[in-house]
């Protein structure tokens, strides 16, 4: 990045997005590495509760409607988003890229 750039890590609780990043407070939220501001506190959304907490259910509370109202794996079938996000089921992992990271073989949750 060029030098007066700014960069928030909102990632940075695992293990943040840039090789420069590192976890910063609230009490010292910015270090700057290379002539990059950056901005890495952990637990970002723990300073705005309240406010966070309606975020996270405006994102997701679709998702959740859609496994209750459908199941876990039609509504998999049926939300390629939902697909993406299955990690395992039943024990199993059935997300190739997590079966490749773990050198497994991926199920499919339908097996």
């Amino acid at each position: 990045m060029k030098r007066g750039a700014a960069l928030i890590d909102i990632s940075i609780d695992k293990g943040g997005i840039a090789a420069t990043s590192s976890p910063t407070t609230h009490s010292k939220p910015i270090s700057i590495r290379d002539g990059v501001v950056h901005y890495c506190v952990t637990n970002m959304p723990g300073v705005v509760p309240h406010t966070s907490t309606y975020a996270l259910t405006n994102a997701t509370l679709f998702y959740a409607l859609e496994i209750a109202d459908h199941g876990l794996l039609e509504a998999c079938a049926r939300n390629p988003a939902l697909r993406l996000g299955l990690n395992t089921y039943c024990g199993k992992v059935v997300h190739p890229a997590v079966a490749e990271s773990l050198r497994m073989k991926p199920h499919a949750p339908w097996e």
